[in-house]
């Protein structure tokens, strides 16, 4: 997975896998559709509320609260845990994320878990790790599954298979699964789905998921889904391990309600998630036995100190940007060669990687119109326009510093700083007479000279400088 697993190792810039997606008659066709529905769907549910933009502010202040007062609610969420018999562990990086899930999984000698889907291990490029160490990790979101058994990239946050049809995911299903689906009808699809991972449900020891909140004043942790898969990964196992990302907190319950009502008509245009599991550390007798919170930093506390990206720590993940922007519809998320596609992963994925020399992070900025039509429908009021353009400037600042015009500069204050080696270039300098021609100026030069006499000659430097003469003359 390369160095940072938030981007895809050996990815192309933005521009080039945009100009390959385009060429996807399918995948186009297959994305209009998708995204057209969705946004469609979401306009009604959100029209229902007179609210929703006290709801969009509430979200907001929240969310700022709890980045401003990071480290205090960490804290308290840490006590709260463990207080309930959970166990926290904290993880800088991916490395040391994916050690301690390894480790945890080991000391139950598992050698298969079931996951619940999960942008944060995605990011950390968990499933691969797990399988070099010999543990094969199932995918039980029913689109991961998909992308899983297709040995796929996911291309949406909510829906990450969204760029297949019924018929691929068919063909998907009768090559990777013992249950062969009757016919691509979705409801056959899911029913050969659900057979495939029942057993691996009943099976399990060990579980992992993701979160998408988490109560800091009660250590309570909040999954949200569709499908009911969730709920079996989080009851059955002995063992659950949830890897959050250390910005998911909210401070109290009352504060989680807000966001109950943001994230399902953002995500999938409903009232309420027909899912929503809550547990709060280890309750004897129900549910597992561990619950082990894995905290996981991975450059948050960096994008936290930039003053206009931290915004992007806001996100909820409920892809409302994705479907309304008119770049993801042409090229799909797997063109940003990061586990956060569309307008989200175009300002997270660069400050999470943390690296403006990647040339692959850096192009993320640009995979933007501009248009704003993110920003009106994020349930958090991210505006992503604005940190779309500040990263800009970062990305120009980073390539200044590796430009051959800026070294060049670099180099001229380095040679102007001292006097001997100010005369020793004059005098190297002066040698350039001998190229130039009868009228006294030099038409071609060397590389990289060769670039300014391209389009212009430059004159031929005196042989005796100001200095010398001065020295000769006056001194």
């Amino acid at each position: 997975m390369g160095r940072n697993p938030v981007t895809w190792l050996g990815s192309p810039t933005f521009p080039r896998a945009a100009h390959t997606a385009l060429g996807d008659t399918q995948l186009r066709t297959n994305l209009r559709k998708a995204t057209t529905s969705i946004r469609a769907k979401r306009a009604e549910a959100v029209a229902e509320l007179s609210d929703w933009e006290e709801l969009r502010r509430a979200g907001e202040a929240i969310k700022d609260d709890v980045l401003a007062h990071l480290d205090t609610y960490l804290v308290r969420l840490e006590e709260a845990v463990t207080a309930r018999g959970g166990v926290v562990h904290w993880a800088r990086d991916a490395e040391e994320a994916n050690r301690i899930v390894l480790d945890l999984v080991r000391a139950k000698d598992a050698d298969e878990v079931v996951k619940v889907k999960s942008m944060a291990t995605a990011e950390i490029g968990l499933n691969p790790y797990l399988e070099a160490a010999g543990v094969r990790p199932v995918e039980t979101d029913l689109a991961e599954l998909i992308v899983q058994l297709g040995n796929d990239r996911p291309s949406h946050i909510l829906v990450p298979a969204i760029h297949r049809n019924r018929a691929e995911i068919k063909d998907i299903f009768v090559r990777g699964m013992s249950e062969v689906p009757a016919s691509d009808d979705p409801r056959d699809l899911a029913e050969a789905a659900r057979k495939h991972l029942r057993r691996k449900f009943l099976s399990a020891k060990v579980a992992i998921s993701g979160a998408n909140f988490a109560v800091a004043e009660t250590g309570s942790i909040a999954v949200v889904e569709s499908e009911g898969n969730g709920r079996m990964c989080l009851t059955l196992p002995e063992t659950l391990i949830t890897v959050m990302g250390i910005e998911k907190l909210v401070p109290t319950w009352r504060d989680l309600e807000v966001f109950l009502q943001l994230l399902p008509r953002s995500s999938t245009a409903e009232r309420m998630n027909p899912y929503t599991s809550v547990w709060s550390g280890v309750t004897p007798g129900d549910g597992p036995s561990e619950f082990h919170l894995v905290l996981l930093d991975n450059g948050r506390t960096t994008a936290l100190a930039d003053e206009v990206g931290r915004q992007a720590l806001r996100c909820i993940r409920c892809s409302a940007c994705l479907n309304v922007c008119p770049v993801y519809e042409r090229t799909g998320g797997q063109a940003y060669g990061s586990v956060y596609p569309g307008p989200i992963g175009a300002i997270l994925a660069p400050q999470l990687v943390g690296d403006m020399d990647d040339e692959q992070a850096a192009s993320l900025p640009y995979a933007s119109s501009l248009c704003g039509a993110c920003y009106e429908v994020c349930p958090v009021r991210i505006d992503i326009p604005e940190v779309l353009t500040h990263l800009r400037s970062q990305a120009v600042q980073a390539k200044s510093r590796r430009d051959p015009e800026a070294l060049a500069m670099a180099g001229a204050a380095w040679m102007f700083r001292d006097p001997r080696r100010y005369e020793a270039a004059q005098r190297i300098g002066a040698l350039s007479r001998f190229l130039a021609g009868d009228d006294g100026r030099i038409k071609r030069l060397p590389w990289p000279g060769s670039k300014w006499t391209d389009s212009r000659d430059v004159p031929a430097v005196p042989k005796e400088s100001f200095r010398m003469w001065w020295r000769q003359n006056r001194g």
